[in-house]
């Protein structure tokens, strides 16, 4: 499969970059073909513009500055999103993607005012991610990253697609053995993909 990693952790020293490294490759070693996506690396801009606002709906205009991302995005059988979990969001870089290149015309139509589906190429999505705090905290706050995921994300993919989310919560507390333990349970649910 092509898989698409997106990933955004801007410290190479960082567990989130081990996650990272741990998910390119185990998919290159069960023949996958991954498009590694570190958007700090690459240096992707995460603002919205006003002029790309103005032409969100304009589905002849909107891919303007985003073009191969879009395409990237396109081409994806599978999306594997790697990315810590900060104040119960996204990290910006993140959000930013999906404000810029999840569009009308990419990832949506609407018809009729509802929206529709468009990325039918991608059949899997899975999301690795680290929360500082515990997983009642975040089921507290309603944990706004796994609904994007699970439920934002679903409605924009193929109908049906397979999805994972694996969080390791209490970062905070973490110890060299729980991130092992999730390093390994990453490995496995990614090999299996």
């Amino acid at each position: 499969m092509r898989v698409l990693v997106l990933f955004s952790h801007p410290c190479e020293e960082s567990f989130g970059a081990a996650l990272h490294a741990c998910a390119v490759a185990t998919l290159r070693k069960a023949g996958h073909e991954v498009d590694d996506c570190d958007l700090y690396a690459e240096g992707f801009q995460p603002v919205l513009t006003a002029t790309e606002r103005r032409a969100y709906h304009d589905t002849a205009k909107n891919r303007d500055g985003v073009a191969t991302y879009v395409e990237r995005l396109q081409q994806a059988q599978a999306l594997v999103i790697v990315t810590p979990i900060w104040n119960y969001g996204f990290p910006a870089i993140l959000k930013g993607f999906f404000d810029r290149v999840f569009l009308p015309g990419v990832s949506f139509t609407l018809v009729n005012g509802k929206v529709q589906g468009n990325l039918h190429n991608i059949t899997k999505v899975v999301a690795v991610t680290t929360y500082g705090g515990s997983h009642l905290k975040a089921l507290l706050m309603s944990d706004p990253p796994r609904r994007v995921v699970t439920r934002m994300l679903r409605g924009v993919v193929k109908p049906f697609a397979r999805f994972r989310y694996l969080a390791h919560y209490s970062m905070n507390l973490s110890t060299d053995s729980s991130r092992a333990a999730f390093l390994a349970k990453v490995e496995k649910a990614l090999a299996g993909i």
